[in-house]
């Protein structure tokens, strides 16, 4: 078994570890004021006695005043300093690993393991193995078959350039959903404005219960520089001209949403249906617009400005970037670039150099989604027992009503069919094991993106036992840096993007997330081989760990080792298959070899098999 390394120091002083006891349950300590006091009984007492009480009280009244003062300032002092606890920036409640105030627990729940022999040959194998790496990387794509492959979205082919016909009006664009949602949307937007030949007015963003970000366009992206990289293609302007700002956009007919375009709607969809009335009308409404564009088949120089759009055009916005920079900075203890994805991501504010230093340390990123919502829709059993699952059934009676109605009128399927199927999420523990498998020594840094976990520290201590140096941005960020980022999900979200994306491994739990998706596309489009990305399957993982009783770990790691490198294969983007996630697209055609260079994503002068 090879085993590998990815910025393990023993010196942690990057950030804070989370996870520990103490960070989680912040119960305020018990002062305690008085020990064994007496008890007092009513009863009469003679006139010497009660003489003698009021002198004694007199006798001591200072030193009971005294007492009480003392014992007022220690109380005040026990609250400022839990006050300031309460407030630090390692809070776990902030970073999300919490499970819940201590307010809403009756009790502490206990960690939670499904693979306890697993767990100990990992803990036993990441304590005792020399990692030195040896030979090659299963994690690495294979590296001459990838270079082959450059990015060329942005060069002029010959499909590009606004055509030489009257505009036929402007095209609106309302994007639900969150960050990488949006982004979709957005290139969608830039094709249909081109197929169109319509001019297209900056996206705006519609806000949303679930996400709740009232962030815009110019709060996450650089707007003048997305504008002007698309203008060879496509007209972008701020806003509609006045007179067409006037009009009742849903009384003449101009407002489309998501139930009006079928979902991977065809070039023809919208020639037929949307462009009668944009000539018409002279502007349409995208409301709540989304995947509403397919991937195949589809012309050449669409394809062609999506990847321009998502890989070229779209730069966050300067306070993301110099954020995000120190993120990265923090992890690495380095303050230049290292690759075409830190300049592509943080441009100016990481600088160039010709050489690393000796003393810079690698990451891996893990977007880790283990979040109660997808849990309980999942329908999946994750080792919680019965508290697990009531809990989860009272989730979804309350945030999935139409779940609820659907499983009453099917045939159920069971929890353990799921798995095997490949249907439930993997959980931390499950994670840690995958990692383990693959050799990451116990020091490695971790960056964990996404959202709350579910069960937070009880979920967290498997992984955490063998991997205690987990990071996030709530750890590495000061709260004075994090400030203009609060209340606005959109934006958090985009500095978990550029820790993942420029990570020198980027690991995900679910392949159909689109903020992996995403993550994955940039790395390959960017990364010439060396930005490997895991992509476990979750079916052959089921099945691996169905044989946790009686596998030994040498045969775990070889199963895991061969699942992940089979994954690194460099192929081309299937038909269907998004190009926001596989940006190596010879297009399709009827010859079954392509000998010329490929212009929509990444080109290649090597013949592509399709």
């Amino acid at each position: 078994m090879k085993n590998y390394q990815v910025g393990c120091l023993d010196d942690f002083s990057t950030g804070r570890r989370l996870l520990r006891n103490d960070h989680h349950f912040n119960s305020n300590p018990k002062l305690v004021l008085f020990h064994g006091l007496t008890k007092f009984h009513s009863g009469k007492f003679k006139g010497v006695r009660v003489y003698k009480r009021h002198i004694s009280v007199r006798k001591h009244f200072r030193n009971i005043v005294l007492t009480f003062v003392l014992l007022g300032f220690l109380i005040m002092l026990n609250s400022f300093i839990m006050s300031i606890f309460d407030a630090s920036p390692t809070s776990t409640q902030e970073n999300g690993l919490q499970e819940k105030d201590d307010a809403d627990i009756k009790e502490e729940k206990l960690p939670v393991h499904m693979y306890d022999r697993l767990l100990n040959f990992a803990s036993t194998a990441l304590s005792e193995k020399d990692y030195e790496q040896q030979g090659s990387s299963p994690l690495e794509e294979h590296k001459e078959e990838a270079l082959a492959w450059t990015p060329c979205a942005d060069r002029l082919g010959t499909f590009s350039g606004k055509e030489a016909k009257t505009n036929n009006g402007y095209i609106m664009v309302s994007a639900n959903g969150g960050l990488n949602q949006q982004r979709v949307a957005i290139c969608n937007a830039v094709a249909v404005a081109f197929l169109l030949n319509a001019t297209l007015v900056i996206p705006t963003f519609l806000y949303s219960n679930v996400w709740k970000d009232p962030s815009q366009f110019g709060d996450i992206y650089q707007k003048e520089y997305f504008m002007d990289v698309m203008k060879d293609e496509v007209d972008i302007v701020n806003e509609l001209p006045p007179h067409l700002k006037s009009l009742d956009i849903e009384a003449i007919g101009s407002l489309f949403t998501d139930a009006d375009i079928v979902k991977e709607a065809k070039p023809i969809d919208y020639i037929e249906k949307i462009l009668p009335v944009l000539k018409r009308n002279g502007v349409v409404h995208f409301l709540g617009y989304g995947n509403r564009l397919g991937f195949d088949p589809l012309p050449e120089n669409l394809q062609r400005l999506r990847c321009k759009c998502n890989f070229h055009a779209l730069k966050f916005a300067p306070k993301i970037q110099e954020v995000g920079s120190l993120l990265v900075r923090r992890i690495r203890k380095y303050e230049a670039s290292r690759s075409s994805l830190d300049q592509q991501l943080l441009g100016n504010f990481m600088p160039n150099r010709a050489e690393v230093a000796p003393s810079s340390s690698g990451y891996l990123a893990l977007h880790l989604r283990f979040e109660e919502d997808m849990v309980a829709y999942s329908l999946c059993d994750f080792g919680g027992g019965e508290n697990e699952r009531n809990e989860l059934h009272m989730y979804r009676e309350s945030h999935y009503p139409l779940l609820i109605e659907r499983l009453k009128k099917s045939k159920p399927i069971s929890p353990e069919e799921l798995r095997k199927l490949g249907k439930c999420p993997l959980t931390p523990e499950e994670a840690a094991l995958v990692l383990a498998g693959l050799g990451f020594r116990h020091g490695t840094y971790i960056y964990l993106a996404g959202s709350q976990i579910y069960d937070g520290w009880s979920r967290m201590h498997p992984f955490t036992t063998l991997y205690p140096n987990v990071v996030t941005k709530e750890t590495l960020l000061t709260p004075r840096e994090l400030e203009p980022f609060r209340n606005f999900s959109s934006q958090l979200a985009a500095l978990d993007f550029i820790a993942c994306a420029t990570a020198d491994v980027f690991a995900m739990t679910d392949t159909g997330s689109q903020l992996a998706s995403l993550v994955s596309g940039f790395r390959t489009y960017y990364g010439g081989g060396s930005a490997p990305t895991l992509r476990p399957n979750k079916k052959r993982l089921a099945a691996v760990f169905s044989e946790n009783r009686t596998i030994e770990w040498s045969s775990f790691e070889d199963r895991i080792e061969k699942m992940i490198e089979e994954g690194q294969r460099v192929s081309v983007r299937g038909f269907g298959r998004s190009i926001y996630r596989h940006p190596r697209s010879p297009g399709y055609f009827q010859a079954r070899f392509v000998l010329k260079p490929v212009r929509s994503c990444e080109c290649t002068t090597y013949a592509v098999e399709i």
